[in-house]
């Protein structure tokens, strides 16, 4: 018999990963933060996960995870760096909130869509490639 997470769908176990990310309380990251990166649709089909107070959006559900979407991380300054990963490739600084995620959301790879539930070997299968998710 599978498991409930198994009998889930991709949309599902992000819609639910979103419902926790969002109920976090300051003590975990600034709570503006998920709010604002949910508005955009193409960032709310993204696995959400949170380290260290980043938001951090995975292609897909399982560790480890794919590496390969933008990230906005505050300035200490004031403002938001936004970098691609793997190689944290500047793609630009601005002065909001807002602003890092439309910009996250202008900057996903190709091809990006909803995530899928496995890993980034998976991403790899389903699109028909061998290179790095």
């Amino acid at each position: 018999m599978a498991s409930s997470e198994e009998s889930r769908s991709a949309a599902e176990i992000v819609a639910a990963a979103w419902s926790d990310v969002l109920s976090y309380g300051r003590d975990i990251i600034d709570p503006a933060v998920p709010r604002v990166a949910y508005q955009h649709p193409s960032l709310r089909e993204l696995w959400p996960m949170v380290s260290h107070g980043v938001l951090y959006l995975s292609r897909c559900t399982r560790y480890p995870w794919s590496r390969d979407t933008p990230t906005a991380f505050r300035q200490g300054g004031g403002g938001y760096q936004v970098r691609r990963g793997p190689d944290q490739a500047l793609l630009g600084v601005v002065d909001t909130l807002e602003e890092a995620y439309a910009l996250i959301a202008a900057s996903l790879p190709d091809g990006c869509g909803p995530a899928i539930d496995g890993t980034p070997d998976d991403l790899r299968l389903c699109a028909g490639l061998d290179r790095e998710a």
